[in-house]
């Protein structure tokens, strides 16, 4: 009597409380940590008659319950513990923590609730491999840089300077985490010397990217140019020229020659470095001047031909004044010749047609036969007589 009694009174509370049945059930939410982070697990009712929670792991196994520790653990501790409510903390959080964990309410019958609880693997800070240094300019090489130890796969991208370029990504499992490798392929160029080649490795469990950069170094042959200081080098001046030179290693010694020989006068001809300098210029440093240097993989040279010009010469004889000047008289000569035939031509065809008539009347000795005489007017000259009395 007594149990029916009770069975009696716990379905009477039942049944005047729908909603605390329905809030008697356990509520959680998934976890998102980073590796070697702490995660808090929590469980919580809306409605509990003084029924234990409890907390077991993906394997199934019991870490607390109610304020009772089952699982020996030091990284995982009680938060809190109450009839409404059982929260858990794990420490240093790794990969193999990862998985379904399940908070149970002890009613009749048990009801659970599953939580995930995901873990992100950090991925290691790239390494570039494949740099040799130094490279040979048309050398083939294959940059690879590599990450591992992301969950899930890191993403790696690739900058030539400031400017991404595309490589050829692998991924590799181990256990739970990957191995993460990207390529680049290229020939070298001699552009490509100091060139800054940057791995960047993004992940969601990352603040900012991880990035790790190589400065690739290329050797190629030498060239050189030569510059002057002068346009029109004239007699008296102080002149110089550079030779200037490209090539890794930079291309040593630079040698200075004057038409195949050696600099006649090295008292004005100084040579400091890529440098020839002419302290006071005169004829006789016309010449063709020529500057050769080298490294390990080649020889250059550059030549520059010299034409010293008297400057009293330049002053008296303007060569453009001149030129323009003559030009400008001969197009006037040609034009009013033009405008002078073409004048005549015109008058003398006017003056034709005026006086077309006339023609042969020249000669006539009085006005009768010049009438009769006059072209065109041989059929109708007795027409034409006018006769005064």
């Amino acid at each position: 009597l007594i149990w029916i009694s009770s069975a009696h009174c716990d379905g009477r509370l039942l049944s005047h409380n729908p909603t605390g049945s329905q809030g008697q059930f356990p509520i959680t939410q998934n976890v998102t940590v980073v590796e070697g982070g702490t995660a808090n697990m929590t469980c919580r009712v809306d409605y509990n008659d003084n029924t234990s929670l409890q907390w077991s792991n993906p394997a199934q196994q019991t870490l607390f319950f109610g304020d009772k520790k089952a699982l020996r653990d030091h990284r995982i501790e009680l938060v809190r513990a109450s009839w409404q409510e059982l929260t858990i903390r794990i420490s240093d959080v790794s990969l193999s923590d990862e998985g379904q964990y399940t908070c149970s309410l002890f009613t009749m019958p048990v009801k659970t609730t599953k939580a995930y609880l995901t873990v992100l693997g950090i991925p290691g800070r790239p390494e570039i491999t494949g740099f040799t240094k130094p490279a040979m300019e048309e050398d083939v090489i294959t940059l690879t840089c590599t990450t591992s130890g992301s969950k899930p796969a890191a993403n790696i991208r690739w900058f030539r300077n400031d400017k991404e370029v595309q490589g050829t990504k692998e991924l590799n499992a181990t256990g739970k985490s990957f191995t993460v490798r990207s390529s680049l392929q290229f020939e070298v160029d001699k552009r490509d010397d100091g060139v800054a080649y940057t791995c960047s490795v993004e992940h969601e469990s990352l603040s900012k990217p991880y990035m790790t950069t190589e400065v690739l170094e290329v050797h190629y042959a030498p060239h050189l140019e030569i510059t002057h200081s002068l346009i029109i080098p004239q007699e008296g001046q102080y002149f110089k020229l550079e030779c200037v030179s490209i090539g890794n290693p930079p291309p040593e010694p630079v040698l200075w020659s004057k038409d195949g020989g050696e600099l006649p006068d090295i008292e004005r001809m100084i040579v400091e470095g890529r440098e020839l300098t002419i302290t006071t210029l005169n004829k006789t440093d016309n010449g063709t001047y020529r500057c050769e240097a080298s490294n390990h993989l080649g020889t250059s040279s550059a030549e520059y031909i010299l034409y010293v010009y008297d400057p009293n010469a330049l002053g008296h004889h303007g060569p453009d004044h001149a030129l323009i000047g003559g030009v400008v008289a001969v197009v006037v000569f040609i034009t009013l010749c033009l405008i002078i035939v073409f004048g005549r031509y015109l008058a003398r065809h006017k003056g034709t047609y005026l006086t077309h008539e006339a023609k042969g009347a020249e000669d006539a000795p009085d006005a009768d036969t010049a009438i009769i005489n006059a072209e065109g007017n041989h059929v109708h000259a007795e027409e034409k007589k006018e006769y005064f009395i």
